[in-house]
């Protein structure tokens, strides 16, 4: 029984990674954009739902408001991101890792300034408070059900709409689709924003699961970059059979081999490298 409550536990996991890591996988995957920043806005996401939430009991209506400011957070973040690194576009990924590196360093590092660098947990908010069959919290479920929410909705966008049309005609042929009168700056601002914004409503919905605290970012950061690795580089299937399996591995080594956790994750990256260079779901180049 313990076995299977840690198993869901690591499903719970798995879909927050996902929500992470897809915003990341967008970016990278489909801008060809390395937004090492994409963790401080996750953690930037946390701390204001913490600053406006605090620590006591809050009410749903109270943790959906933190989460619209997250996700408007991460839009504004997303757009000034997207400024920071146009100039930059042609010139590599070392110069983008490099920009916004700094850039993430800089917003974390404000974020610590304004609450403390102590540990913070967010409440879960009444209504989602509860367990089910008196075993399992209620708020993990909800979790698990965000996940596969966004995960059915990236995929009808990206493979079934126009919009994600335009988004994979940008990545692949950006000079005819701006032949046939397509603003191409525009497509590539739209999934920045939209990658950052999942980064900062990960970052709320993770504030009852994960202490906020300093180095949440690179952490965080760490663990999209594994996901991506291991489902494949700008593949949304790919970005959920990642975030599933690192959040199984990462939470049943916890609980069965503790000692062991930190190296099953990159024995797992190595193993799927291995076998498929380009991830589960990735394209060969």
């Amino acid at each position: 029984m313990n076995l299977l409550v840690t198993a869901f536990d690591g499903l719970a996991y798995g879909c927050l990674l996902f929500i992470l890591a897809v915003g990341l996988n967008m970016i990278f995957g489909l801008l060809d954009v390395l937004n090492l920043a994409h963790g401080a806005v996750y953690m930037a996401g946390g701390y204001l739902a913490y600053l406006v939430l605090g620590v006591g009991a809050m009410s749903l209506g109270a943790f959906a408001q933190a989460v619209l400011l997250a996700v408007g957070a991460g839009i504004v973040l997303g757009g000034l991101l997207s400024a920071a690194i146009a100039p930059l576009r042609t010139r590599g990924h070392l110069d983008q890792a490099l920009l916004t590196l700094g850039l993430g360093i800089v917003l974390s590092e404000f974020m610590l300034r304004v609450v403390d660098r102590g540990f913070h947990t967010l409440a879960v908010p009444t209504g989602l408070d509860g367990q089910i069959a008196q075993s399992y919290p209620v708020y993990r479920v909800a979790v698990i059900a965000a996940g596969l929410v966004i995960a059915g909705s990236t995929f009808w966008v990206f493979e079934r709409t126009r919009a994600g049309a335009l988004v994979r005609a940008a990545v692949d042929d950006p000079q005819m689709l701006a032949a046939v009168g397509v603003n191409v700056r525009r497509v590539r601002l739209w999934v920045m924003v939209a990658g950052c914004a999942l980064a900062g409503f990960a970052g709320v919905l993770g504030g009852p699961l994960l202490n906020l605290r300093a180095g949440l970012d690179t952490e965080v950061l760490v663990l999209a970059l594994i996901v991506i690795v291991v489902g494949g580089l700008g593949s949304i299937r790919g970005a959920a059979l990642g975030a599933l399996l690192i959040g199984e591995v990462q939470t049943l080594g916890v609980a069965l081999v503790p000692e062991l956790a930190a190296y099953l994750l990159f024995a797992v990256m190595a193993g799927v490298l291995l076998w498929k260079p380009a991830g589960l779901f990735g394209r060969t180049a």
